[in-house]
């Protein structure tokens, strides 16, 4: 028994979430593409997320961000990791609601925490405080994550594995996106 994607799956949530490991493993299970819009950006400019950030600006980046996202999802069915500030702005919400379903990561903060506190690369964290930070943004964004079409709890006990199947499960309450053939 296989699966029929008939909507781009959109991961959404904060640095830390686990889009990328998840959305990967889901797409294996999916038999779909995986893409991710962050590694796009990074081909397409030839630099770093932290490069652009200080060459050109978060506003730049931002629009960049939504003209990869767009093309990614107008590029056929499959399973997308979006970077954690791309569903705040309205207009990647509208689009990705739009042409595919929203599924945010729900992981807490001392998860986050525990996953990100050690990385370098992520470039809102360069701050005196980067705990303070990642928990100013957290308040910030939950309730924006929190419209997303579908919401799956990332449990610190879960593998990838155990997360992505949580999260196909989650798609199974809507055939209009996954249908099992």
């Amino acid at each position: 028994m296989g699966f029929r994607v008939n909507k781009t799956i959109v991961m959404v949530g904060m640095m830390g979430a686990g889009k990328t490991a998840v959305g990967t493993a889901l797409a294996r299970l999916l038999d779909v593409p995986f893409l991710d819009s962050d590694e796009e950006i990074v081909k397409a400019s030839n630099m770093s997320i932290a490069e652009i950030f200080a060459r050109d600006g978060e506003a730049f980046f931002r629009q960049k961000e939504t003209q990869v996202i767009r093309r990614l999802m107008e590029a056929g069915q499959g399973v997308l990791s979006t970077g954690g500030g791309a569903f705040m702005s309205a207009g990647n919400r509208a689009l990705i609601h739009d042409l595919g379903v929203s599924v945010w990561l729900n992981a807490d903060l001392e998860l986050l925490w525990n996953r990100v506190r050690h990385k370098d690369t992520r470039p809102l964290l360069r701050t005196e405080d980067p705990h303070a930070t990642l928990s100013a943004l957290y308040d910030q964004r939950v309730p924006v994550y929190a419209q997303a079409d579908l919401t799956v709890a990332v449990q610190p006990d879960y593998s990838v594995a155990d997360t992505a199947q949580a999260v196909l499960s989650a798609l199974k309450t809507r055939p209009d996106v996954v249908e099992e053939v």
